[in-house]
């Protein structure tokens, strides 16, 4: 299920792989993206962040006028603490959240489809900044199974993890469009 713990989760295992690597220079590429990693971790927050102020205003037909701004200079492991942060604010909207509460992300949003952006956000971008950084890591399969369920839930899952690093454009040909997919139908509950 795609809740708050699960979203902690993602931000953690975001946390135990990149922690011990804040040495390192994160100046270089994420992976095939072209910010840095320092840029690409500032970016998970910025949507953590983005995410949780559409749930917890419940706005309904656009992203709100909001950016996140990490200073230049910011060391990794003080960007890695804003990303914990930003974490738990989205977790905070999730949980406060009333049944069928709906915010807009191209779409009406559940709470469900905000959490799984979140660990989707949290955890493709984690494998960027690996890429860059030259670690050997993978989303957790239980995790990937979760995202794909919520927002691929069209992909085919023998492998969680390839299929998800398929439909966010890691591997393969191309990706999917997720954003439109984390809107519910009009027949949705």
């Amino acid at each position: 299920m795609t809740t708050s713990a699960a979203l902690a989760a993602a931000v953690d295992e975001m946390t135990r792989v990149l922690s011990p690597h804040v040495d390192a220079d994160w100046t270089v590429p994420a992976g095939s993206l072209e910010w840095s990693c320092v840029q690409t971790a500032a970016h998970i927050g910025h949507d953590l962040t983005a995410y949780a102020m559409q749930l917890a205003t419940l706005a309904d037909d656009a992203y709100l006028p909001l950016d996140l701004e990490v200073r230049d200079g910011t060391a990794p492991a003080q960007v890695l603490r804003i990303v914990r942060g930003c974490g738990r604010l989205l977790g905070l909207a999730i949980d406060a959240a009333a049944p069928g509460a709906r915010a807009w992300h191209w779409g009406p949003a559940d709470v469900t489809g905000f959490a799984a952006m979140g660990m989707n956000e949290t955890l493709i971008h984690t494998w960027d900044i690996a890429q860059g950084l030259g670690l050997a890591w993978e989303p957790p399969p239980e995790a990937a199974r979760t995202i794909l369920g919520r927002l691929f839930p069209a992909a085919a899952a023998d492998d969680p993890v390839d299929a998800l690093l398929r439909c966010t454009g890691r591997r393969g040909e191309g990706g999917t469009d997720w954003t439109v997919t984390a809107a519910l139908g009009p027949d949705s509950p």
